[in-house]
C-alpha cells in the first residue's frame, strides 16, 4: 500500500468514521498496516458494544473501501488501544 493511499484512509477515518464514532462516545484508533491490511482499533464507549459490529459494517467499511476498494480491514475493541495505535 503506498503512501498516498494511506493519507487517503487516513483522511476518511478523521473526516467521516471519528465524527460519527465521538458522537457516541467512542474513539478510533489507527494500529497498522500490514500489506493490503488496515487494523483499526475502537475504544472509549465502543469497548465491549455490541454495536461495535454495526459501526464496522456500516461506516468504517462504506467510508475505507470507498477509498481503497481492495484493503482489508480488520478491527478490535477495547478499554486500552494497542502499544503504538494513533488516535484519528
Amino acid at each position: 500500500m503506498n503512501d498516498s493511499v494511506k493519507e487517503q484512509i487516513e483522511r476518511a477515518i478523521r473526516e467521516a468514521v471519528s465524527p460519527l464514532v465521538e458522537t457516541d462516545g467512542g474513539e478510533v484508533y489507527l494500529v497498522r498496516y500490514d500489506s493490503d491490511d488496515v487494523h483499526i482499533h475502537l475504544s472509549g464507549a465502543c469497548a465491549g458494544c455490541p454495536g461495535a459490529s454495526l459501526t464496522t459494517d456500516n461506516v468504517i467499511l462504506p467510508a475505507l473501501t470507498a477509498v481503497a476498494p481492495r484493503i482489508r480491514i480488520v478491527v478490535t475493541t477495547g478499554l486500552r488501544p494497542p502499544p503504538g495505535a494513533r488516535k484519528l
